[in-house]
């Protein structure tokens, strides 16, 4: 960490020296608004592209990542697309926070944005400095500036104006950068600037991406520094290095303070470049050699568009292999903690949907599992009875804690589920997520009733299981036997590795509760006839028994919604109609 400090403050002290040089020759304004023009076309790009395709690329990073090589493959096709390794490896960050992308794959996808993320030097290197900007970036500036007040009233075809716009914007900033140092570069005589060697360019790349928050603007500067020949050709590649090592400081910075999995996916996009870094430095003589044989000596700006490629491609061929070895360190290194509460949604952001709403699921479906606990705690039952050691692996123990610290985390958890639903919904939704989202909630807020009605009654139980009543001894032990019974059917229900049909299995554990409330009701029946129960605790009986069967409907209810798919569902509301309208009949 001290190397690092003295790097920055040097190449801090070396930056402000050649800019202090550069102001006294020329107009340094005419640099930075250069370098604003770029950054802004960069800016509008990125969320152009986002609004057209943003959401197909997240479900492209969510789907398509199978395995190493996809995983890679994904990552170079999305971040040449968006133009932004951060923005692909925050979305990695989401993903793996919600548990929906293996901590192998995550890295896979890190791998291949350091490579997408070459493309930008391409595109600057070919036709920023090959053609005649002008030519091109006013007539893209202009269609998208009128198509911005014309058209902006589309969503859609806004997008497209800020795409066209935005391209045009980063060119014209390219024209001004270079235009600002061609006379200076005319005169300038690279003597004048001392040798500090390679390390301390590789500490300007890293000091001016983590200050700008973008690697392609770095790499716009030096290409614009390179092709005045104001830094020679191994100084420029030393600054790509070290702007490959600062485009981490993004993702280094959002997990501060995060969940083990988000400090995990940041350390290896770190880990990743500064071993891409070491490994460039030192076989920089011979990728050096290549990148120049391959182009002509005057051709430097090109020759390290590729260099920019082939080291990159190298450290991925170099990484490739440790994958796995290196994901079990890195959890070792940052193990999961307990949770007091949450599961799912603490290792996610809201800003991402396509990570967001699975979350929220998996979290609606954990509350559903810590309700049966509840509810078998309201009968004294063993929860072993119903959960396998499976079920249990990494829930709290329930030594020491009331029913009442229960419930109160059964709405506590509730209301971490609401307040992250009205994080995602500030953020824009399809039709499709919006309806998604609700369903999850509504499972929610019935996956509490559940509780809610056997907490109202549970003094009733008790006073079930010390009645000196024969009837209401027999009655109480019937609910504990009703109640395991139903548990070990949504349990199994529950599983994800049952593949039977859920909706089948829904409606017969539905009828199943039927069947045992005609039957409690029957022998209620039998037992006022023969005087075996009092009015008082006939009623009491009725009410208790009505919670009971009431709390089970609305858990089956909740599964409904978080198990369920949208056809699935109208087929099991379908089927139900016609039981109900049956029952009417006889």
């Amino acid at each position: 960490m001290l190397f690092f400090a003295v790097v920055f403050n040097f190449a801090k002290c070396t930056v402000l020296s050649i800019f202090y040089i550069m102001f006294e020759s020329f107009d340094i304004w005419k640099l930075l608004a250069g370098l604003g023009i770029f950054m802004f076309g960069m800016f509008l790009m990125e969320e152009s592209i986002k609004k057209l395709s943003g959401r197909a690329f997240k479900r492209l990073i969510r789907e398509y990542t199978s395995g190493k090589v996809k995983s890679i493959l994904s990552g170079i096709f999305t971040t040449a697309i968006l133009q932004s390794s951060s923005a692909v490896s925050l979305m990695v960050l989401a993903f793996v926070g919600a548990r929906i992308m293996t901590m192998d794959n995550a890295i896979g996808v890190i791998l291949g944005s350091n490579i997408g993320t070459t493309i930008t030097g391409w595109i600057v290197a070919t036709l920023g400095f090959q053609v005649q900007i002008e030519s091109f970036a006013l007539p893209l500036i202009g269609i998208g500036g009128l198509g911005l007040i014309f058209l902006g009233q589309s969503e859609k075809y806004s997008a497209v104006s800020k795409l066209l716009a935005g391209f045009g914007f980063l060119f014209m900033g390219i024209d001004y950068m270079k235009g600002s140092v061609e006379t200076f570069a005319q005169g300038f005589d690279m003597s004048t600037i001392p040798d500090y060697g390679l390390m301390v360019y590789v500490g300007i790349g890293v000091l001016l991406t983590a200050v700008m928050q973008s690697s392609s603007a770095t790499m716009a500067i030096v290409l614009t520094a390179l092709n005045a020949g104001i830094i020679g050709f191994s100084a420029s590649a030393a600054m790509v290095i070290g702007a490959n090592l600062g485009t981490t400081i993004t993702v280094l910075l959002g997990a501060i303070g995060a969940a083990p999995a988000k400090k995990r996916v940041a350390f290896s996009h770190f880990a990743f470049n500064l071993i891409t870094g070491i490994v460039a430095l030192v076989a920089m003589p011979l990728l050096v050699f290549i990148s120049l044989s391959v182009f002509a000596s005057n051709n430097h700006v090109v020759a390290l568009a590729l260099f920019h490629t082939i080291f990159n491609v190298l450290g991925v061929l170099v990484f490739y292999p440790l994958i796995k070895y290196f994901s079990v360190l890195l959890t070792k290194v940052f193990p999961d903690k307990l949770e007091t509460l949450t599961l799912h949604i603490n290792n996610v952001t809201p800003n991402v949907a396509e990570a967001a709403i699975p979350a929220l699921r998996m979290e609606s479906i954990h509350l559903v599992q810590e309700t049966l606990r509840y509810n078998l705690a309201v009968l004294d039952i063993d929860e072993k009875l119903v959960f396998t050691s499976s079920d249990l692996a990494g829930k709290k123990i329930r030594a020491g804690i009331t029913l009442e610290t229960q419930y109160n985390n059964l709405k506590l958890l509730q209301a971490e589920l609401f307040t992250f639903s009205a994080s995602i919904q500030t953020h824009e939704l399809t039709e499709e997520d919006s309806v998604e989202l609700n369903r999850y909630l509504h499972g929610a807020r019935m996956t509490l009733h559940a509780a809610k009605s056997l907490k109202d009654v549970r003094h009733d139980f008790e006073e079930f299981a010390n009645s000196d009543n024969d009837f209401l001894n027999d009655q109480y032990m019937n609910f504990r036997k009703r109640l395991i019974e139903t548990y070990l059917k949504i349990d199994k229900l529950m599983d994800e590795r049952e593949g039977a049909d859920k909706v089948k299995r829904l409606l017969l554990i539905l009828k199943h509760i039927k069947e045992d409330d005609h039957t409690f009701v029957a022998f209620t029946t039998k037992a006022i006839s023969a005087n075996q129960i009092s009015d008082i605790n006939v009623s009491t009986a009725l009410i208790v028994n009505r919670a009971f069967v009431q709390s089970s409907r609305q858990l089956l209810l909740s599964l409904r919604e978080l198990l369920l798919n949208s056809d699935e569902i109208k087929q099991f509301m379908a089927v139900q109609e016609i039981n109900e309208t049956l029952l009417e009949y006889e």
